[in-house]
């Protein structure tokens, strides 16, 4: 019996890879395992800012009151109507997984709806690159994208150096179920 067990094929994010192709976005119903609430003073301009620039599409609205977005599947936020909202983005955030091709376009997209709003993208020493944006309502968004992964690479020595290690042929293509 292996300690790992490949769940790709119950996630909608793709195995990295050169070839990771994102899925379409989800449009059909479910019972939410978790989602994200963002108030805001504008929903207009909220929409039009996870639309254009996050690549998120309106599933449904309440008009006035709430938008809910959605990218691929369980990548769900509801936008809510407030009479305010912080001054600055929170310390914590939330993530979004995309693939790598998407993080260039993800980043032309943000800035061309608001040319401050992001920073990075950046490689992380645990093998994704990630972007950060600050929203329209200042929540703080982080989409990430998993790198190929290299078992000779300095990422695979990170993950090794606290006790993270690959199974064996990772990394070589072999994304087979393990004994």
């Amino acid at each position: 019996m292996s300690d790992y067990y490949n769940a790709f094929e119950m996630s909608p994010v793709p195995a990295p890879g050169p070839e990771a192709v994102a899925p379409e976005p989800f449009r059909g119903i479910y019972g939410m395992p978790a989602f994200v609430t963002i108030p805001t003073e504008d929903l207009a301009a909220s929409v039009d800012f996870w639309v254009r620039g996050l690549g998120f599409f309106e599933l449904f609205a309440i008009p006035g009151t709430l938008v809910h977005l959605r990218r691929w599947a369980f990548q769900d936020v509801l936008l809510v109507s407030a009479a305010g909202v912080p001054d600055r983005a929170p310390a914590m955030s939330v993530s979004f997984a995309c693939v790598l091709d998407q993080i260039d376009p993800l980043v032309e997209a943000c800035r061309a709806v608001r040319p401050d709003a992001v920073d990075g993208p950046r490689d992380t020493p645990w093998n994704t690159r990630d972007v950060e944006v600050i929203t329209p309502e200042n929540a703080r968004v982080v989409l990430t994208a998993a790198k190929p992964f290299d078992p000779a690479g300095q990422e695979a020595r990170n993950l090794a150096a606290i006790g993270i290690t690959p199974p064996p042929g990772a990394g070589r293509g072999d994304n087979e179920e393990r004994d």
